[in-house]
């Protein structure tokens, strides 16, 4: 043992010796007032209407998963720590409160950078546990230390390390606060092995006092009066709805919105449900792989009102020239995002759901623009989202998420992994409200999809949970499918199979003169064996004439399913804009 473990253990031995004594000096009731760091974190948690952690214990958090013995929480064992992130993510997404996630110290905790980045780009409200060393091993190298408040500074909201036992519901009640407020997102504790053992008698936190953090909800009545004036001039409108209606939940408010005044709605890939997939003015999403009506209403509208996204590159790949004919007006209740990408005539600090609730009650007199709407709904019924050539050998991917669609009326939660599945289902399945669609858009992670899945099933357990994976993030993540009869988790997962890491090989294929370097697998495992080992029925689909019968019996198993279906290596996802073109320079129409 080095000397600095030495300590560290010997620190933690003498603060257990002390807290088996009993102080002559203290009051009786003070004494019975007493609780552990880990007891005290359990009953601030409760308070903060927490239903489940989700972890994986280690040495540094053992005084924590004591208390969690108890059972006041239900625990969630991921198999590995990213599952467990990813996890959190998924049940914060489908039950917009915020996810949980305990890990231990060093690799416990950098396991989760990749989810709290995730979180971060996407915005989802995340309260991470690590462990760290004892107090008295902090910068010593002690085994298993990790500097995670370094390491997680620039990809979360804020970050705490518990220095004092006392701190405890204050940290806590905060890191809730400023996670599930605002532009919401992670937030990370790091918690030191002492601070579960040391015992105080303090009280848990109902105040908040954070001075340097002011959110911002209401639009000002000014900027409306201006977006308003723009309304009454604009003869080409168009309304682009991203995550923050989402977020905010003002889907009813927009949808009636867009009737009321019959403006034509694009999406991003985080902002499908914002509208439902079926409304006559639902343009489909926009960007890369988005539809030919939606990028050419963005390239032609003269009034783009963009709810709650933040113009990334996968929509706006051409800044100079995205919506070059358009007053812009963007709304977002981050003030960081407006005018970062793209320039706004008029930039409105608010969440989507006051500033739509402030339109709906004004008398809004608009120019007639039919014309325009008949355009935008013309371009949507000559260009949609194709099957592609048939085929006699291999199942169509797209066919298969339309279908599933059907199966599910449209009313399913849909998770995904990352890559071409992801793209085919974000263009056929027939979303109709928020959190349904759950994916990793942002950072873009693999092995995103089966622990979501886990988690949105947890945040809305009467809903059907559909899981589209590819076969290249499916073999990540693929062992918290343990989970699924462990919980008994009645999840669909339908893993896409075309042997090859899809959007690699394709962007190869179109990019890289057919160059297929390391996109595609020599071998794979049986999948099929793979379900069976860890309880989970199997369906294999390698005949598209028995595509839909086969779906019928899947879906109709009443428990876990995993559906692999094969599709052809050189299936391509199309439309496309190739990278720094324009939203009108599509190809593969």
């Amino acid at each position: 043992m080095s000397k600095t473990e030495h300590e560290v253990n010997r620190t933690v031995d003498t603060l257990k010796m002390a807290e088996s004594l009993e102080p002559e000096y203290l009051e009786q009731d003070t004494l019975d007032n007493m609780r552990s760091g880990s007891e005290l974190l359990v009953e601030a948690l409760l308070k903060e209407n927490v239903d489940y952690l989700f972890g994986y214990p280690g040495g540094a958090v053992l005084p924590l998963y004591d208390t969690f013995y108890d059972g006041k929480i239900k625990h969630i064992l991921a198999r590995h720590e990213q599952g467990a992130v990813h996890a959190a993510e998924g049940y914060a997404r489908v039950s917009g409160k915020t996810g949980v996630v305990v890990v231990t110290s060093g690799p416990g905790a950098t396991n989760v950078i990749t989810g709290i980045t995730d979180a971060h780009s996407d915005s989802l409200p995340l309260v991470v546990f690590t462990g760290q060393v004892a107090t008295p091993g902090i910068g010593r190298d002690a085994f298993q230390e990790a500097d995670i408040l370094s390491m997680t500074s620039p990809i979360t909201k804020q970050n705490y390390q518990v220095k004092n036992v006392e701190d405890i519901p204050r940290i806590v009640h905060e890191a809730f606060y400023v996670a599930n407020s605002g532009r919401k997102g992670p937030v990370v504790i790091d918690f030191p092995k002492d601070m579960g053992v040391l015992s105080t008698n303090v009280d848990l936190c109902d105040e908040l006092n954070i001075p340097g953090y002011q959110v911002t909800t209401e639009p000002d009545v000014k900027d409306v009066d201006t977006l308003v004036s723009y309304l009454t001039e604009a003869k080409k409108p168009l309304i682009l709805a991203g995550a923050g209606i989402n977020h905010s939940q003002s889907n009813d408010l927009l949808t009636h919105f867009v009737n009321q005044y019959q403006i034509p709605t694009a999406t991003t890939l985080l902002g499908l449900g914002a509208i439902p997939y079926d409304d006559p003015l639902f343009l489909g999403m926009g960007g890369m792989h988005g539809s030919y009506a939606s990028n050419m209403a963005l390239t032609e509208c003269d009034l783009l009102i963009n709810l709650g996204s933040r113009f990334d590159d996968r929509l706006a790949s051409k800044p100079d020239e995205f919506a070059p004919n358009a007053k812009v007006v963007h709304v977002d209740i981050d003030p960081s995002e407006i005018n970062k990408v793209i320039k706004a005539d008029l930039g409105i600090v608010a969440d989507c759901k006051n500033l739509l609730q402030q339109l709906t009650v004004r008398d809004i007199t608009i120019p007639e623009h039919q014309q325009w709407v008949k355009h935008c709904q013309n371009n949507k019924q000559q260009h949609p989202f194709k099957h592609g050539e048939p085929d006699d050998v291999f199942c169509k991917p797209q066919r298969t998420i339309e279908y599933i669609g059907e199966i599910t009326n449209g009313e399913a939660i849909v998770t995904t992994d990352v890559g071409q599945h992801q793209m085919w289902s974000a263009q056929f399945y027939p979303f109709k409200n928020h959190g349904q669609w759950v994916t990793s858009g942002g950072l873009g992670t693999m092995g995103f999809g089966i622990p979501a899945a886990i988690g949105a099933k947890l945040a809305n357990p009467d809903k059907t949970v559909v899981c589209f994976v590819g076969d290249g993030g499916f073999q990540m993540t693929n062992q918290e499918m343990a989970l699924l009869p462990e919980y008994g988790l009645d999840v669909k997962i339908v893993l896409i199979n075309n042997g090859t890491l899809g959007m690699v090989k394709q962007w190869q294929d179109k990019f890289f003169n057919q160059r297929f370097s390391h996109s595609v697998f020599n071998d794979q495992p049986n999948f099929m064996k793979m379900a069976e080992a860890y309880g989970v029925q199997g369906f294999l689909i390698d005949n598209p004439k028995n595509l839909e019968q086969q779906l019928d019996e899947a879906f109709n198993y009443d428990g876990p399913a995993l559906i692999e279906v094969r599709i052809s290596p050189a299936e391509p996802v199309n439309p496309m804009i190739p990278s720094g073109k324009s939203n009108h320079e599509m190809e593969g129409l």
